[in-house]
């Protein structure tokens, strides 16, 4: 089994200001030294990190940057970018040397992705740019079958939302956790909630999630889902108001949670299982985002890496005014 998680996620920084340039780059340096990049590799990362950000604070429109050990690879530093505008209507031209638009995020973005490790990118004219970039030590990088971001309600450091995953061959173990309100009280709620969906990912998801009720009475306690995702079927139990989602590109389909706090009150737990084919995307997500969010809505998004697929969920349906977690499974 391999454990992997949101439990580590950095800080997202508003890509306004040029000060958020040192930043970003200061925060990915010193990951990068603690993974044990080389000089040189972490001197790359710095010039790579510096462009993508510069480049958010002079075209872009509500640009977010987030540096963090990247989720089911702690080993590689991963960087976050997505903003509201203008988007790139030619992202494989924008890859090439010498391309330059005044206005657009294309500018340098052709030397960013011949440093990364891996690289994935979605731009929607009049919509915005959602970039995830992967630096490793060496010039490859995996892409995990799942990820998931976390932002904090308002200005706050801190978030009430956490999410975990494991990963054994093709089967992916998620747990989302919203803690009951805001700030450290519901944080620890959410990260004793990730300590024991880590105790024992092997149990069915009915009793991964008991456990949990039974382990969070002496916190806030929250709303919890869990699901087990295998390329043929998702089997999900959920207590509170985490949203599950079969996703395709042009429709989606809910998973049921019973009403209830995780941790003291909750009806009888349930487990259910829905059928997925190859196209299938799972999304779990806290009511920090809305369930007003359509698949059709985002063309091509849904095509792009779990860690991509979330980025943009969050800017188009992520709320300021409450913690937001999302997290998405690709089997």
């Amino acid at each position: 089994m391999n454990p992997l998680g949101g439990v580590r996620d950095g800080v997202w920084i508003r890509a306004e200001e040029p000060s958020a340039v040192g930043a970003v780059r200061r925060s990915a340096v010193e990951l990068a030294q603690k993974a044990g990049f080389d000089a040189e590799r972490v001197g790359q990362v710095a010039v790579a990190v510096t462009e993508a950000v510069s480049n958010l604070v002079k075209h872009a429109v509500e640009g977010m940057a987030l540096v963090r050990p990247c989720p089911g690879a702690p080993e590689v530093v991963e960087l976050v970018t997505m903003d509201r505008g203008p988007g790139m209507p030619d992202v494989a031209r924008a890859m090439r040397d010498g391309y330059s638009t005044s206005g657009t995020l294309g500018i340098g973005l052709g030397a960013i992705t011949r440093i990364a490790s891996s690289y994935d990118v979605h731009s929607m004219p009049g919509t915005g740019t959602l970039l995830a970039v992967h630096f490793a030590a060496g010039k490859q990088a995996g892409r995990p079958p799942a990820s998931g971001l976390v932002r904090p309600i308002g200005e706050e450091t801190v978030s009430g939302d956490a999410f975990a995953f494991t990963t054994e061959g093709r089967v992916v173990t998620v747990m989302v956790c919203d803690g009951l309100g805001h700030g450290a009280p519901a944080a620890h709620a959410s990260r004793e909630a990730v300590e024991l969906f880590l105790s024992g990912t092997d149990d069915e998801p009915l009793a991964v999630l008991g456990r949990l009720h039974r382990g969070l009475g002496h916190t806030r306690g929250g709303a919890v889902a869990v699901a087990r995702v295998t390329p043929e079927k998702v089997t999900y139990a959920g207590l509170g108001n985490i949203a599950g989602w079969v996703t395709y590109a042009d429709r989606r389909q809910g998973m049921v949670s019973v009403p209830g706090i995780t941790g003291h009150q909750g009806r009888r737990l349930r487990q259910y299982e829905y059928e997925l084919d190859e196209h299938a995307t799972v999304v779990l997500h806290s009511d920090g985002l809305t369930d007003r969010w359509s698949p059709t809505l985002l063309p091509g998004l849904f095509s792009r890496s779990p860690v991509v697929i979330a980025a943009g969920l969050l800017r188009g349906a992520g709320s300021r005014r409450d913690d937001a977690c999302v997290v998405i499974v690709r089997p």
